[in-house]
């Protein structure tokens, strides 16, 4: 599955959020909106095929705001957010590139 197929998912409102992924975006102040947009505006920047459920990637974008965001979704058969958070200065060069 490419980013525009994710894309397409998301904009018929064809996919879900994990219960984790709630969990966290409640926990770190993230909203339905800025994920939506992270994923529409943003790009792959890591590919997990061998995940533990299913296929995955990591979306690297920014908010409306300006808030950098990192968004793990599930590729297939559902696209699933699996979690999201800000990334971590210490492990990512400007968010995009691991140290």
């Amino acid at each position: 599955m490419t980013l525009d197929e994710i894309r397409d998912e998301i904009r018929k409102g064809q996919y879900r959020f994990s219960d984790h992924a709630v969990k966290r975006m409640i926990k770190r102040s993230i909203l339905r909106q800025d994920v939506e947009t992270v994923i529409s505006e943003g790009e792959i920047i890591e590919e997990y095929p061998d995940d533990k459920y299913s296929p995955s990637c990591l979306v690297f974008g920014k908010t409306k705001a300006g808030r950098t965001l990192h968004i793990q979704v599930s590729l297939a058969p559902v696209v699933v957010v699996i979690t999201a958070y800000e990334p971590d200065p210490e492990e990512w060069i400007n968010g995009r590139n691991r140290r």
